[in-house]
């Protein structure tokens, strides 16, 4: 059965990633489309990254909060839910996959695609609060399966965005697959206990998981909201903190280890087929970390109190630079500047070696970190899955503890296939979505332009957050 599954994933990541002719070589048309989305979103949005950040860390900090605006949970808690989603273990085990395959050089196109990211995010998310929809009860139905589904119809094609809608939902549910999580959070294990990588030991570990994470997703957004918000700053707190240790216990060699991680992006002769074959690692992997164009973080910011869609847009734009930008960065570094790079590693065990450098116990450190991410990655995309499910299947009790189920009791399979395997299958899952989504954000451009130049000349002239504005009166154009 493994080998049938592994013949399976062998054809759908090349019916994925097919590649096309560009410049002399061959790049994949996924990567290709999502670079040039983000670089047309910075631009047609005005570069709202320069702006946007200022605004968004004052949202998070609770300034401009409105507990009457329409939503379900805060945009401090939204945005939470989004990166425990996103910083995990791409973070760690993804940025070493993407300098095995790629080199040093694969960190800075990484860093460089988080910038453009910004922009990206900032416009579905936008998007995701202009047209989602509240049940009856309150709670929030959103993501780009609504976007597409509202938004089209509002601009006289609902019909394709009914479709549309369809096939997102359909290729969420396999991108919230929870495979690579439980895999390299195992591997870490198996590398710090010196426990064997057998399938009954990754099935009992896998359990674990199961009973852990069905716990949280059982309780719904408010449960995983909550949980977020607590658990966010404590692993990033702890990876962090273990990554400043090992760069200042390698401070002299910092400077070199950037200017071969820079040195490197522009090297023809780079061990993934020169310049372009780099960048093509490091987009890959960038994308996989802060799902810039993927659309998933557009359904937890969707539940956020506010009364002006674009306020989250500008709250989104923080995902990218914290998820891509710094923590992919410091995983680059701890791995460059330790040399663990050139060491035969193919993944997570590449982190962990680097963290080993430092003293013999301080693996143990990184473990923590991992677990925790896996952890909150599996709560979020628990989440997501179940709007990808209710939108198709409908939003039901038994309909949505059917899919919590299957969610859980699928984990334990992440165990038990090997890492490469694990990594092209979700990739390849996780690309599926990239193709309705960006169909939606092109189609919908326009509107997502004019939501957010009001927003942002609003902010400017006072008349939003300024003193004396009724927010009460205050909506969000649709148009």
């Amino acid at each position: 059965m493994i080998e049938t599954m592994g013949r399976f994933i062998d054809h759908l990541s090349a019916s994925v990633f097919m590649k096309v002719p560009f410049f002399g070589t061959q790049v994949e048309l996924v990567v290709l489309a999502l670079g040039s989305a983000m670089i047309f979103f910075t631009l047609w949005l005005g570069i709202p990254q320069l702006r946007g950040v200022s605004i968004g860390f004052q949202l998070i900090r609770g300034r401009h909060a409105d507990d009457s605006a329409p939503g379900t949970v805060s945009q401090f808690q939204a945005l939470s839910t989004a990166l425990s989603g996103t910083i995990g273990l791409g973070n760690i085990g993804g940025v070493a996959i993407a300098i095995a395959l790629g080199g040093p050089g694969a960190a800075f196109w990484m860093f460089v695609i988080g910038f453009f990211a910004m922009a990206l995010k900032a416009a579905e998310v936008t998007l995701g609060l202009m047209y989602r929809e509240f049940t009856p009860g309150g709670e929030v139905l959103g993501g780009p399966m609504y976007t597409l589904k509202n938004g089209l119809a509002r601009i006289g094609l609902p019909k394709t965005g009914l479709r549309l809608g369809g096939i997102y939902a359909f290729f969420a549910l396999g991108g919230a697959l929870p495979l690579i999580q439980v895999n390299q959070s195992f591997s870490q294990l198996t590398v710090i206990t010196g426990i064997e990588s057998t399938p009954g030991n990754g099935l009992v570990y896998g359990l674990f998981l199961t009973i852990a994470v069905g716990i949280v997703i059982i309780g719904g957004v408010r449960s995983i909201a909550t949980v977020a918000a607590r658990l966010v700053p404590v692993m990033c707190f702890v990876y962090l903190g273990g990554g400043a240790v090992i760069l200042a216990a390698n401070a002299g060699a910092v400077p070199a280890a950037l200017a071969t991680i820079v040195s490197a992006a522009f090297s023809p002769d780079a061990v993934a087929g020169g310049i372009l074959g780099t960048f093509v690692v490091g987009m890959r992997r960038a994308v996989f970390s802060c799902e810039a164009g993927v659309g998933t973080a557009v359904i937890a910011h969707s539940a956020a109190k506010t009364r002006h869609p674009a306020s989250e847009g500008m709250v989104a734009l923080i995902e990218p630079l914290l998820d891509t930008m710094i923590v992919c960065t410091m995983t680059a570094l701890i791995i460059v500047v330790t040399g663990v790079y050139n060491d035969g590693y193919t993944d997570i065990a590449m982190t962990s070696a680097a963290f080993g450098t430092v003293t013999a116990w301080f693996p143990y450190v990184l473990s923590v970190a991992v677990l925790l991410f896996a952890f909150s990655t599996l709560i979020s995309w628990g989440y997501y899955g179940l709007q990808a499910w209710g939108y198709l299947f409908g939003h039901s009790r038994t309909s949505e503890l059917a899919f919590k189920l299957f969610y859980c009791l699928l984990q334990p399979m992440g165990a038990v296939l090997s890492p490469g395997k694990v990594v092209d299958l979700i990739d390849s899952l996780f690309f599926l979505m990239v193709l309705p989504n960006l169909v939606g954000l092109a189609l919908l451009a326009v509107p997502v332009r004019r939501e957010m130049r009001d927003f942002l000349a609003g902010v400017k002239a006072g008349t939003i957050y300024g003193k004396g504005i009724d927010d009460e009166t205050a909506q969000p154009r649709h148009d």
